[in-house]
């Protein structure tokens, strides 16, 4: 049997193919663009990852988030294990299904509204306190977000040509909460563990994946390059929002996960953004000496021993 895996951006890949590899499994993988799915047709036998991302369609792979979707469910039906399945995917693809499981689960999230289409945003607009941003209900890295602080600038926005709606045709309007100290707070979970917890800095804007891979040479060859990520170390597993995620994380069947949380001055914590595809930083990591790859491999591994 095999270790599959799904992806799409090829420049996510290579730390996985080495955790992988040094635990010596057998991997065969599937780049996914668009494809089809025979209901009456039997997958191999196998451990399956699914590392799709949301923000596919800005490298042209929209068809891979759809192909991705239908075939982790088929593939459970059948009874393969899947690292980070369907369940898990509805959360990865939609920041509504993510606010709803959170509130759902009692998680503060910021006050949201999703509009669908663009003819109502104008409208849904007035029934949002400034200053509010807009983002993708599909997306990723931070892509599409937009802060407003007056209705003026909004309406221009969503007029002009410079509007960008979501591939899912689902616009965000979402509390803007000012982060305490312009940083956010993201954690890594790998099997309903607890790695570690990072903060990342807002100075440089919305754009916060954590691999050096979503950030342009221009940023990373500076003599003195920003300080966009650091280790935090007063977060740990007994704290009581780190265990709330844990439990969800287990309940909504997500295997991989990176959950940012913002903190206003006042000290509430808001979860806000829900990462399947987890990508790490090689600096935090170095320091901590966790590496969350490793971890995805050590579960890959137990699981293909469990299903052989």
């Amino acid at each position: 049997m095999h270790v599959h895996i799904f992806f799409e951006n090829e420049a996510w890949m290579p730390p996985l193919r080495e955790a992988l590899a040094r635990y010596d499994l057998p991997v065969k993988e599937h780049f996914a663009e668009g494809g089809y799915v025979d209901i009456h047709n039997q997958p191999p036998k196998g451990v399956y990852i699914n590392r799709m991302s949301p923000s596919a369609h800005t490298r042209g792979h929209q068809g891979g988030v759809l192909f991705v979707r239908e075939i982790l469910f088929q593939l459970e039906q059948l009874g393969h294990r899947v690292i980070n399945g369907s369940c898990a995917f509805s959360l990865e693809v939609s920041k509504l299904h993510q606010h709803a499981a959170l509130e759902a689960f009692g998680i503060r999230t910021p006050q949201t509204i999703g509009v669908i289409g663009k003819q109502g945003l104008k409208r849904e607009a007035r029934k949002m306190p400034f200053p509010f941003i807009t983002k993708h209900n599909q997306g990723g890295k931070g892509l599409g977000v937009q802060l407003f602080q007056d209705y003026e600038t909004f309406d221009a926005y969503v007029d002009g040509s410079g509007f960008v709606d979501s591939p899912d045709g689902i616009t965000l309007l979402q509390q803007y909460i000012k982060p305490c100290n312009d940083v956010i707070t993201r954690i890594e979970i790998v099997d309903q563990r607890f790695l570690y917890a990072l903060t990342a800095s807002t100075q440089q804007g919305f754009e916060l994946c954590p691999s050096d891979a979503c950030w342009p040479d221009e940023v990373l060859e500076r003599e003195h390059p920003p300080p966009l990520f650091a280790h935090r170390e007063d977060i740990t597993a007994d704290d009581e929002l780190v265990r709330q995620l844990i439990a969800f994380s287990r309940d909504y069947g997500l295997d991989v996960a990176g959950i940012e949380w913002v903190e206003d001055e006042a000290g509430n914590r808001y979860v806000y953004d829900i990462n399947g595809t987890s990508n790490y930083n090689a600096d935090v990591e170095a320091v901590h000496g966790v590496y969350g790859m490793d971890a995805i491999a050590d579960l890959v591994a137990r699981a293909l021993v469990a299903a052989s």
